[in-house]
């Protein structure tokens, strides 16, 4: 079944818990699809797990166009979601609608994220208004990382909690399908997403979201600069592939692969003719 805004919308009303992990390439694409994930994020966290930076500030609206439509060559099931890298919606409500609509006509994707609460509302209303589908994102946004003086966990206080709630109705009342809640403390993330009739995806955020979303370079255990509180490597990926590395070095270097049956073979009487 294709996976759309209307199946994760319907997803929430039943009860139902939605999955939701990154990818950023073709292959990747296809065995999450094949896995059965409702959606994939095609997240600028492509800075941090693909290009290497320290943040995801250096992400361009070009590399997001890039990867997405890569991962829309891949995926035939999952609702496929994109990034809308820093200062490509900051800027004005006409910028946010461009590249918005870059994201979908060159990257493929079926539906854009942002990050920022109230101060985005009237910015997710002219992209829905365009007829391109929004997903919110609050709580700990990495686009935002300077301001917030580092990666840490949002909304613990009263008035930031209070703050939160308050960002998560504006992005719904704004038309957005769905809003990612990150670092956001268990019990309030339970209270906004009761509050909501847009489903919540959670990361970092406790089990009473609507659905949860990983990088999947995290939950395989194949990026290892750091390791958030909410991750769960569910496979150690990263381990089987450096010792795959290594054997493939060590087998080249020995002279062990490749072996006869590696190669192709031809007609030695040619071989005998050639001078």
């Amino acid at each position: 079944m294709k996976h759309t805004i209307v199946t994760l919308k319907e997803a929430k009303e039943k009860g139902e818990k939605i999955s939701m992990l990154t990818a950023y390439d073709y292959s990747t694409a296809k065995l999450v699809d094949a896995a059965g994930i409702d959606a994939i994020l095609v997240g600028d966290s492509l800075g941090n797990v693909v290009l290497g930076y320290e943040d995801t500030i250096s992400v361009t609206v070009e590399d997001m166009i890039h990867h997405c439509a890569a991962v829309a060559r891949g995926a035939k099931e999952a609702l496929i979601v994109c990034d809308m890298p820093f200062m490509s919606y900051q800027t004005s409500e006409y910028d946010a609608v461009v590249n918005a609509g870059r994201l979908m006509k060159e990257g493929r994707a079926q539906a854009v994220k942002l990050e920022g609460g109230a101060e985005f509302e009237g910015t997710i209303k002219k992209i829905v208004d365009a007829s391109i589908p929004v997903c919110g994102h609050i709580g700990l946004t990495p686009q935002s990382i300077n301001a917030f003086g580092g990666f840490k966990v949002q909304g613990r206080g009263l008035e930031a909690a209070q703050k939160l709630i308050e960002d998560a109705k504006a992005v719904e009342r704004a038309g957005a399908f769905a809003v990612v809640l990150e670092c956001v403390p268990s019990p309030l993330a339970k209270k906004i997403t009761e509050s909501l009739s847009i489903p919540t995806i959670g990361i970092g955020a406790g089990a009473d979201c609507d659905g949860q979303v990983l990088v999947y370079q995290d939950m395989l255990g194949m990026f290892t600069d750091f390791k958030p509180k909410f991750v769960k490597h569910f496979a150690q990926i990263g381990d089987a592939m450096t010792e795959a590395f290594g054997a493939y070095d060590a087998q080249v270097k020995s002279g062990a692969f490749p072996a006869p049956e590696h190669g192709y073979g031809m007609d030695e009487a040619v071989i005998e003719k050639l001078y």
